[in-house]
């Protein structure tokens, strides 16, 4: 197809609230360099992750490197790491029969704009992402995916279940492996229950009462509240792997369950990033600690398998029109759903 020089989309201008999200009808469109391929937008999700980089979470101490990679952005910025979508153009060096693919983007980037990233950039942090009509990316990071799932339920995949797979795999979870989840109702939370269920292991989710139900039937063989006294319920050297999303004050007992040689691995927190570590636990009991940003490489290509494979199930709460994604970070923000809220962008 011959594409357009301008496109919709939602582009953040600044650091701040909501204010900061605009819409726009002339934002110039992607044309693919040596190695690209343009997407067509059909859906994108919303996570966390957009809404920490629009407040400026990321920075730390005042810095304006809210980003992360540790570097400002750049304004206007096109946010939006899950997608899903169609290629309709490719760049040199790429295969024109690509061209009608379906498929879902990788967000950890290792290279970008024919360049090698060091650290990696993030699709719609870094570079512009997926809230827009038309996106690019280099090729390798476009995968494509054999399904009869909706373009609206893939896009619940590739953050929130990529980042939980990476979790796994750093942690090296393996069946027979009982593995605790904290924040298990959203978006990170839930796939990694599901993808430690696929694994084999045994699954404990904290979560709340009232979505305990829901939790047990993705995989969860035993549910926890949140306001529960980890040692007291489960008792000490409990679980053999930490899938942490949370932090916060409670973060001493997590390792208080973790059997010796556990291992810990963490890619939020949610519930405040200070915490108070005992480094006499860390090192009597041999624990490992994998802080998870950056992607192994084979992650997404066996996530990809796992949705084709039927292994994994797509979790959409909620959808809303591109238009409405201030609507939706609220909504999204009030925590009062499982799984992901997913942007219709074509229709």
């Amino acid at each position: 197809m011959t594409l357009p020089d301008t496109m919709f989309g939602v582009v953040m201008t600044g650091h701040g609230g909501p204010e900061m999200l605009e819409w726009r009808d002339d934002l110039p469109t992607p044309k693919p360099a040596a190695g690209d391929v343009v997407i067509r937008v059909a859906a994108a999700g919303v996570n966390n992750t957009d809404i920490n980089t629009r407040i400026g979470w990321y920075a730390k101490e005042g810095a304006d490197d809210a980003s992360w990679s540790d570097t400002p952005l750049g304004f206007p910025r096109v946010q939006g790491a899950d997608v899903c979508g169609e290629i309709v153009a490719v760049g040199a060096d790429v295969d024109p029969a690509r061209i009608g693919e379906r498929v879902l983007i990788e967000p950890c980037l290792h290279v970008a704009d024919g360049e090698t990233k060091s650290p990696p950039w993030y699709f719609g942090s870094e570079c512009d992402g997926g809230f827009a009509e038309f996106t690019k990316v280099d090729a390798r990071y476009a995968h494509p995916v054999k399904t009869d799932m909706t373009d609206i339920e893939l896009a619940s995949f590739p953050c929130s279940y990529s980042t939980a797979e990476n979790m796994l795999t750093r942690a090296a979870v393996k069946s027979g492996d009982t593995v605790l989840v904290t924040g298990a109702s959203g978006g990170v939370g839930s796939a990694a229950v599901q993808l430690a269920k696929a694994r084999g292991a045994e699954v404990i989710a904290i979560t709340s009462a009232a979505k305990a139900d829901a939790l047990k039937k993705l995989g969860a063989k035993q549910t926890l509240d949140r306001k529960d006294d980890l040692i007291a319920t489960l008792g000490k050297d409990a679980v053999d792997v930490v899938i942490d999303l949370v932090a916060g004050p409670s973060w001493p007992a997590l390792l208080d369950v973790l059997r010796p040689k556990g291992r810990y691995a963490v890619s939020g927190a949610i519930a405040g990033p200070m915490v108070t570590l005992d480094v006499r636990t860390l090192y009597l009991k041999d624990l490992s600690f994998f802080g998870c940003t950056v992607i192994e490489p084979e992650v997404f290509g066996n996530l990809v398998k796992r949705i084709e494979n039927g292994d994994i199930a797509p979790l959409v709460a909620q959808t809303y029109p591109l238009r409405d994604i201030g609507q939706a970070q609220e909504d999204f923000q009030d925590k009062g759903h499982i799984g992901k809220f997913v942007l219709n962008v074509s229709g």
